[in-house]
């Protein structure tokens, strides 16, 4: 190979590389010969949206031929103007979020510490079942997709954290616009037909945050089957639980509820209470958002919510304990009592009050504070079908 095939084939691939870092999906088109389908299509569509290249006076891009030293020269000159004074359309470009500030550095250390960041719950997501809520990437794949998380068929085998890229449309424009939500349209429930989550920018949470099951029905012999150590609404049943939906009722099936206030009045929903302007990627829940309802508060334990809702979960425990359904992880323990299901069927009536105490303590995880009157209702319910 002579020196300046040489050097050409390593411009080449230089430039390929820059446009395949920064390149997104855009429709192909600018070029007519470039072939929509080529692997290289919507790399050449932003570089040339974007003022990268500019094709040959005849209007095509000339998508295999040699590049020259000029023409390359031309390319990193347009793209070095693009990521440093901004975008063909006038806005900031690169800059907009790649400066010296703390806009993406604060935000990656908050979220870091969150669950989101920190666990591993994301290992998961090899498996079908998992993939679309634990893998970042796969849960950008099934919003692109309009699938919910029952509706992945394949597991990520390289699955990542629910990092920037799993909430934001990154690197789809070069410019600030890149930090709009993956989506915002409203969430069909898909275990709890009929329910949709209509909540703002907190849709986005509610993909994955909603129940993947509801009580089931018994079999012939009013047992209840296929009771594991994942079951109840697993995971997540926040949004239902702000709707007023998907706990057990007493004689089985649906409990009704209604919304609450967190649902109907607080703008944007989960995004309005976990992502305040305050380290706000640690997505804990914000008591200067309560303040505004309720301008006294010193915790989230509003009127004794909490304290009422954890008194009677453990009571709630000690009863299923004693009827062999719950094996408890401490059982000397008098308050925060945990557990797992010690059971893999049972009655419909126990069923119930151990679906309603897993809803609770493991799922929803806010001690009422998403829906107090729901919760309320729900350990009557439990309570009642064990006849207390």
């Amino acid at each position: 190979m002579t020196r300046r095939k040489r050097t050409t084939l390593i411009v080449s691939l230089t430039v390929a590389a820059l446009l395949i870092a920064v390149g997104v999906a855009y429709a192909a088109g600018a070029f007519p010969d470039v072939d929509p389908s080529d692997v290289h299509a919507a790399d050449i569509q932003w570089a040339a949206d974007n003022g990268v290249v500019n094709g040959y006076t005849n209007g095509n891009f000339g998508p295999y031929d040699n590049i020259t030293r000029g023409q390359a020269a031309s390319m990193f000159k347009n793209y070095d103007d693009f990521a440093n004074q901004g975008a063909a359309d006038g806005t900031a470009g690169c800059k907009e979020c790649h400066n010296d500030t703390t806009l993406i550095t604060g935000k990656q250390a908050t979220w870091a510490e969150s669950n989101h960041g920190e666990n591993e719950s994301f290992v998961r997501a090899t498996s079908a079942g998992c993939a679309g809520c634990h893998s970042g990437g796969a849960f950008s794949k099934m919003i692109a997709a309009g699938q919910n998380p029952s509706t992945v068929s394949a597991g990520d085998p390289d699955p990542t954290r629910q990092g920037c890229r799993a909430c934001h449309q990154i690197h789809e424009t070069g410019t600030g616009a890149d930090w709009a939500l993956e989506t915002t349209a409203a969430v069909a429930l898909f275990a709890a037909p009929g329910e949709t989550f209509d909540g703002g920018k907190g849709n986005l949470c509610a993909n994955c945050h909603q129940p993947r099951r509801t009580f089931p029905a018994p079999n012939a012999d009013g047992i209840i089957t296929g009771i594991s150590t994942h079951w109840g609404p697993h995971h997540g049943p926040q949004s239902a639980t702000l709707l007023g939906t998907a706990g057990a009722a007493a004689d089985g099936g649906t409990l009704d509820g209604s919304p609450m206030f967190h649902y109907t009045g607080v703008a944007d929903t989960c995004v309005g209470c976990h992502t305040p302007a305050v380290r706000s990627h640690l997505f804990g829940a914000d008591l200067s958002v309560c303040k505004t309802c309720h301008p006294g508060a010193e915790n989230f334990d509003i009127n004794g919510v909490q304290t009422e809702t954890q008194t009677r979960l453990d009571a709630l425990a000690k009863l299923l304990a004693a009827e062999g359904l719950l094996e408890l992880e401490d059982p000397a323990a008098t308050s925060n009592i945990d557990g797992h299901p010690a059971v893999t069927e049972a009655p419909e009536n126990q069923a119930v009050a151990l679906y309603n105490w897993l809803y609770i303590a493991h799922e929803d995880k806010s001690k009422g504070v998403h829906n107090p009157a729901y919760t309320k209702a729900m350990l009557d319910a439990a309570f009642e079908a064990l006849g207390q």
